[in-house]
């Protein structure tokens, strides 16, 4: 089986081959919109969670009459997939209001495609303990709700099984994502990507067993061919790896990425001992540190200076989307801290459906260039 093409194709459907098949087992989908959202709790027995996408869109026409044009082209193209029925498999869908296009995005769902079983989370803006509680409140109402709603089983024993078998999952994807950043390579951020975003959309259970082989079979390639610079890839929601391959198709090589829908901070463990939901609660609002948390500007900043240094990129890349009212302020600010600190940075703006492809080539090429690379 050729992986990368296996892959590809299961990213071209929401409701791809593996989605259909746990479906068929009675397997419930539920969507999500926002690493926000605890998709664990949607892994409990009977339910698995698709993170929402709207993979090779055409255009946005029909969202385009109920969202203004300067609401982020992400949440547009998830509109316009769900007017166009590309999400009427799912049995519910789960948001987080973590910003004012994915609440408006929400809001227009509610009148327009509402399914059986709909919510959306108040997340805080800081991490403290009083946030923390809050937000575990939060989630313990979810829990009460998708009992109520489907009859499932959301007590500590179940939520806590899944946790274990959410970091056994998640270990395994960041040991094939550690074959990108060795001295030799043997797997491009491409394809690393592409596990990633199909993971992240996929029946996790269903997945497991070819991540195993992968990882297994990843020990036995040969290296990659010379490469001209190696790349830190920072920024926003990202679930096109064809973005990443252009990049690469200019002699850079992202070894490592810090992405909302990437492997870091997105791999990292949840605890699993105490009380699950306190556990989730913590986790998922301190894991993200997306630029919509408030008073933590400088070590988020700091953070992507280590990673830089710890996988010896050569220079970091800052992808936003256009009309990111949180990234587009905050990205300014990384790209100074960051080129303070002795490191090349390029800063990008793109739209969620790749275009532009001649542009974004030439300037990769030149901020390599730039770079004596």
């Amino acid at each position: 089986m050729d992986i990368d093409k296996w892959f590809s194709k299961l990213l071209e459907d929401p409701g791809n081959d593996l989605v259909r098949k746990a479906m068929d087992e009675g397997q419930i989908p539920i969507g999500y919109s926002c690493s926000y959202v605890p998709e664990v709790m949607l892994s409990v027995a009977g339910f698995f969670p698709v993170r929402m996408r709207a993979p090779d869109i055409a255009g946005t026409e029909l969202a385009d009459n109920y969202l203004s044009s300067v609401i982020c082209s992400h949440t547009r193209s998830l509109l316009e997939f769900a007017l166009d029925g590309r999400y009427d498999f799912l049995q519910g869908w789960i948001f987080a209001a973590s910003c004012d296009h994915l609440r408006r995005l929400y809001d227009n769902l509610e009148y327009l495609r509402r399914p059986g079983f709909s919510r959306i989370l108040d997340v805080p803006h800081r991490t403290g303990n009083a946030a923390i509680n809050w937000y575990a409140e939060e989630l313990q109402l979810l829990a009460q709700a998708l009992t109520d709603h489907f009859g499932v089983d959301m007590g500590a024993e179940p939520l806590a099984k899944v946790i274990q078998e959410h970091n056994r999952f998640n270990a395994i994807l960041g040991e094939i994502g550690e074959h990108r950043r060795g001295d030799n390579p043997v797997m491009t951020g491409t394809q690393y990507h592409r596990i990633v975003v199909a993971a992240n959309s996929s029946p996790k259970k269903l997945l497991l067993p070819i991540l195993k082989k992968i990882r297994d079979e990843l020990s036995t390639r040969v290296p990659l061919p010379p490469y001209r610079a190696r790349l830190l890839l920072v920024g926003v929601h990202l679930d096109d790896p064809g973005y990443i391959g252009i990049i690469e198709s200019q002699g850079g090589l992202v070894v490592s990425d810090r992405l909302c829908t990437g492997s870091y901070p997105g791999l990292q463990p949840i605890p699993e001992t105490g009380d699950p939901i306190a556990a989730l609660a913590k986790h998922y609002l301190t894991k993200t540190s997306c630029p919509r948390m408030m008073e933590a500007f400088q070590e988020r900043a700091e953070d992507i200076i280590s990673m830089a240094r710890e996988c010896r990129a050569d220079g970091v890349v800052i992808q936003i989307l256009k009309f990111c009212d949180t990234w587009g302020v905050e990205a300014s600010s990384f790209f100074s801290y960051i080129r303070k600190a002795g490191i090349p940075v390029l800063r990008l703006e793109r739209d969620y459906r790749l275009g532009g492809e001649g542009q974004l080539r030439t300037r990769i090429q030149a901020f390599i260039e730039s770079m004596g690379k």
